[in-house]
């Protein structure tokens, strides 16, 4: 795509988000039932709702300017995701990878604030007041859901995994190296499915 005009850089940035909010739509829901506090689960259920009406918005941005959205993968945002399922992989007690699935959720949000802020600060520079509504709705949105999942974090999930670090240091320091004291993460939710608080 040539780019030689602040419009023209104002729809490649569309698109960008574009691909961004419709991979995050499909990796969701997996995170969401990786999750075992309730609360984080319900968190990202709703997060997932919010991100199809986004991508609704963007829709209506590109009906707008008579463009269409497809033609780009966001590059950003896969890479973002993949460190995301990564993590989902690894063998982590429940309560720490609740508090890496808020990090992961809150780099996708940090990254999607920057280009909602950028993007909408164009829109009005060209004059398209109504594609800046849009775009503020969802920029709301995404510092609400920042802010929540701060929220989780500071209110209890970063203590129950720091809590579960340091008691599995001291069974270990009193069982020795070969002790398992608790079940991990991944083998836990293979055998029971996510813990449900």
């Amino acid at each position: 795509m040539q780019m030689t005009t602040l419009h023209d850089l104002m729809v490649h940035e569309l698109k960008d988000l574009y691909s961004a909010e419709r991979q995050l739509v499909q990796a969701l829901p997996k995170m969401a039932q990786s999750a075992s506090n309730s609360e984080l689960q319900v968190a990202i259920a709703t997060h997932l709702e919010q991100t199809k009406e986004h991508v609704a918005r963007l829709e209506q941005a590109f009906e707008m300017l008579g463009e269409s959205g497809k033609g780009m993968k966001c590059k950003g945002m896969e890479g973002l995701i993949e460190e995301g399922k990564s993590l989902l992989e690894e063998d982590i007690d429940p309560d720490v990878l609740d508090a890496g699935i808020i990090a992961a959720a809150q780099r996708v949000e940090h990254y999607e604030i920057a280009a909602y802020g950028t993007v909408r600060e164009y829109a009005r520079t060209l004059g398209h007041d109504e594609i800046a509504a849009l775009l503020t709705a969802t920029l709301d949105e995404e510092k609400s859901a920042d802010q929540l999942l701060s929220g989780l974090a500071e209110g209890g999930i970063n203590a129950l995994a720091e809590r579960d670090g340091q008691q599995g240091a001291t069974q270990e320091g009193v069982k020795g190296p070969a002790a398992s004291p608790r079940t991990s993460g991944a083998a836990q939710r293979s055998k029971t499915g996510a813990k449900r608080r």
